[in-house]
């Protein structure tokens, strides 16, 4: 007979678990100059034109979407004490539909150590001739966490490490385009129980070509990060539908990847996150539990999906 299916938390194991002070001796990325000169003359990306260097949108008519990784690991090394995160081979299935839709060229990988995660990165970030042919980069990490780190299943990596390879010269193809990271994990392990609202009162009466120029712009803009949950939280996921966050993002990609922006579709990711989940476990103190995703962003311009011809 099949278990119910519930909730539970993609985090590291609670006090005294065991291997809950592993510490996994693994290197940053080391890469190139943190100086960005926006000229293939001088190191940078491909020379684009002063219209689309100060434009209010990315570029996104490049011959390719881009690459989207995503990494699902799902079963951890014994000494790690974390358990196995049911429901997240439906995340990583979702997002491959829903990536292959938006024209990304999909790369899935399953259960992989740290010094894997950043070998799988590494390679991405370095394929030049891809990379400036592409609009941009997607990864999804889906994974045990802590704040500001996810677990490969041998051990556990800052997420900043992750990121590093993508980093100014370290990436020449992806310069001044979008690098868009969402992650799948606990950041922490207190619960947020949630405040009532009495809807009617809160709704109150609130109305309803030039010369080739050589810029700079900074090795961490043109990022986006958007986490499951805020620093300091468990992330939920349920054993048979998958995670609150990647639910949430695949059905608001579905509907309005093609006309909204990226930053107004993850708004719509965080509402429907806040207003339509609530953990249902056979643990008293874990029921009726909420969750709100946090984005970081260092877009400089809107991401906007347009179908490709």
């Amino acid at each position: 007979m099949t278990e119910p299916a519930t909730d539970s938390v993609d985090a590291s194991p609670m006090a005294g678990g065991e291997g809950s002070e592993d510490k996994t001796d693994s290197k940053p990325y080391s890469g190139g100059a943190t100086g960005l000169p926006f000229s293939s003359g001088s190191g940078g990306g491909e020379i684009i034109t002063s219209e689309e260097f100060y434009a209010d949108e990315y570029k996104m008519d490049y011959p390719r979407r881009g690459k989207a990784v995503i990494i699902n690991n799902k079963t951890f090394a014994r000494k790690l004490g974390l358990g196995e995160r049911t429901g997240t081979d439906q995340d990583a299935a979702s997002l491959n539909m829903r990536f292959m839709e938006m024209g990304f060229t999909v790369e899935m990988f399953n259960n992989l150590e740290v010094g894997e995660m950043l070998q799988v990165l590494g390679k991405a970030s370095s394929d030049d001739e891809f990379n400036l042919n592409s609009d941009c980069f997607m990864c999804a990490i889906l994974s045990h966490g802590e704040e500001g780190v996810v677990f490969g299943i041998d051990g556990k990596i800052e997420v900043k490490q992750l990121l590093e390879p993508f980093k100014g010269n370290n990436c020449k193809g992806l310069i001044g385009k979008p690098k868009l990271f969402f992650i799948q994990a606990c950041q922490g392990m207190q619960f947020d129980s949630g405040v009532e609202v009495n809807v009617s009162d809160a709704r109150g009466e609130i109305p309803m070509e030039r010369d080739i120029q050589v810029h700079k712009i900074p090795s961490e803009a043109d990022f986006l990060i958007a986490y499951s949950v805020v620093p300091g939280y468990y992330s939920w996921r349920n054993s048979a539908n998958g995670s609150w966050f990647i639910q949430a993002f695949s059905d608001i990609l579905a509907r309005h990847w093609r006309t909204m922006d990226l930053l107004t579709m993850m708004t719509r990711v965080n509402k429907k996150v806040a207003y339509e989940f609530e953990s249902r476990t056979g643990k008293e103190f874990m029921n009726q539990k909420k969750q709100i995703p946090c984005i970081t962003s260092m877009l400089t311009k809107e991401v906007k999906f347009s179908p490709k011809k």
